[in-house]
C-alpha cells in the first residue's frame, strides 16, 4: 500500500514552520480523535496517520531524512529507521493536545510559563554545482550566550532578585471577565516571579552577552532555491531559560553559466554549425557527469529540443532524476574565407533550380503566406 505524503496528510507546505505543523496537527486531531469517534475504524486510523506524520515533521533530524529520501528513510535499513514507530491511537489523548491552548485561560495550575526562543534564519548562497552534489557549509553567526559574571541571573554578585509585587511570586496574574477567571503572565517579571533591583555589571540584568559561534551546515544533494535546512535549537535562546528557537537556512543557488535549473530539469543551449544541422553528425554536450556525444539528425531546424533523460538533477524530495534537455541553436558561419564563399554561392544557386522550394519549404509557406496577405487586401 501506497503510504500518503506527510506534507499532505496534514495540509501543510513543505516549508511549513512548527507552529504550522503543529496547528494543523491540532485541528486534525481533534476531528479524528479515537474518543470522539468511539468504534470508527476508519477514524482511529487516521488519527494515527496523522499522528505519524506529526511526529516526524516536528523532529528535526526526522524531517530533514524524510525531505531528502520519503518515506524511505523510515523502512527497514533506511537512514532514519533509528527507533521510529508511529505509535497507538492511545498514546494521545485530548490534554496532550490542547493542554497548551487552553493551559493558561482554565488551569489553576501556577506553573510559571516563559515563551520559546524565536526563531532565526540564515541567507546563504550556492553554486548549481554544490546544490546538485550536496556541499557542508560552515556559517558564523551572531548569539546570546549565558553570562559568564552572574551566571545567567542577570543579578549583580552578591545580591539576589526580590519576589514581584504584582504577582507575588507566582509568575501569573488572575484577571475576571465575566464569569471566567482568566491567568495571564505577570506584566510586571514576564512569568518569573522575581524582579532584578541589582542588575549584573557585565550583561546589565539581561543575564546574556552577545558573541559568535561557528555552525556546520550539511546542504543535501538537490536542493534549489527557496529550499530551507532547519537547525533545531540553534535559534534565539530565551535569557529565562525556556526552548530556543530554530534557525532556518535559506537556500539561494547562482544562475549558472551553462544550464538554466527547471524543477530537477536542466536545459542548455548547444551550438552548432550549418554543415552537421544540415546533413547529421555527432555532437559534444555537457551533463552533471562530464561531456556525452550527441546524435543530431539531418535537417535539424535551430530551437529543436533534444532529451537526454537521467541527465539532470536528483530531487531532493523522492530521488528520481530529472532530465537533461538540449536546445540546438544553428550557428551563422562568420569570417569566411574566399574559397568558403565560392562554395555558399554555388549552393545558393542550387536553391534557385526547379526543385529550391523543397530545400526550404519553411521560406516557401512564408512567402506564400506574405503574398496571400496581400492580396487578401487589395481584394
Amino acid at each position: 500500500m501506497v503510504k500518503s505524503d506527510y506534507y499532505e496528510i496534514l495540509g501543510v507546505s513543505r516549508d511549513a514552520e512548527e507552529r504550522e505543523i503543529k496547528k494543523a496537527y491540532k485541528r486534525l486531531a481533534m476531528k479524528f480523535h479515537p474518543d470522539r469517534n468511539p468504534g470508527n475504524t476508519k477514524a482511529e486510523a487516521k488519527f494515527k496517520e496523522i499522528k505519524e506524520a506529526y511526529e516526524v515533521l516536528t523532529d528535526a533530524q526526522k524531517r530533514s531524512y524524510y525531505d531528502q529520501y520519503g518515506h524511505a528513510a523510515f523502512e527497514q535499513g533506511g537512514v532514519g529507521n533509528n527507533g521510529f514507530s508511529s505509535g497507538g491511537a492511545s498514546s494521545t489523548d485530548f490534554s496532550d493536545i490542547f493542554g497548551d491552548v487552553f493551559g493558561d485561560i482554565f488551569s489553576g495550575s501556577q506553573r510559571q510559563r516563559t515563551s520559546r526562543g524565536a526563531d532565526l534564519r540564515y541567507d546563504i548562497e550556492l553554486s548549481l554545482e554544490e546544490a546538485v552534489r550536496g556541499v557542508t557549509r560552515e556559517i558564523r553567526l551572531p548569539t546570546l550566550e549565558k553570562c559568564n559574571l552572574c551566571n545567567g541571573s542577570g543579578v549583580k554578585s552578591g545580591m539576589s532578585a526580590i519576589t514581584c509585587s504584582t504577582c507575588h511570586g507566582q509568575g501569573q496574574v488572575q484577571m475576571r471577565q465575566g464569569f471566567f477567571t482568566v491567568q495571564q503572565t505577570c506584566p510586571m517579571c514576564q512569568g518569573r516571579g522575581t524582579v532584578i533591583k541589582d542588575p549584573c555589571n557585565k550583561c546589565q540584568g539581561h543575564g546574556q552577552l552577545e558573541k559568535y559561534k561557528t555552525l556546520s551546515v550539511k546542504i543535501p544533494s538537490g536542493v534549489d532555491t527557496g529550499d530551507r535546512v532547519r537547525l533545531s535549537g540553534e535559534g534565539e535562546k530565551n535569557k529565562y531559560g525556556a526552548i530556543a528557537g530554530d534557525l532556518y537556512v535559506q537556500i539561494q543557488v547562482r544562475k549558472h553559466s551553462i544550464f538554466e535549473r527547471k524543477e530537477n530539469n536542466l536545459y542548455c543551449e548547444v551550438p552548432t554549425n550549418f554543415a552537421i544541422a544540415t546533413l547529421g553528425g555527432e555532437i559534444e554536450v555537457p551533463t552533471l557527469d562530464g561531456l556525452v556525444k550527441l546524435k543530431i539528425p539531418s535537417e535539424t531546424q535551430t530551437g529543436k529540443l533534444f532529451r537526454m533523460r537521467g541527465k539532470g538533477i536528483k530531487s531532493v524530495r523522492n530521488g528520481l532524476r530529472g532530465d537533461l534537455l538540449c536546445r540546438v541553436v544553428v550557428e551563422t558561419p562568420v569570417k569566411l574565407n574566399e574559397s568558403q564563399k565560392q562554395l555558399l554561392r554555388k549552393l545558393e544557386e542550387s536553391f534557385s533550380g526547379p526543385n529550391g522550394n523543397q530545400n526550404s519549404p519553411r521560406l516557401k509557406n512564408f512567402l506564400d503566406g506574405v503574398k496571400k496577405f496581400f492580396h487578401d487586401l487589395t481584394c
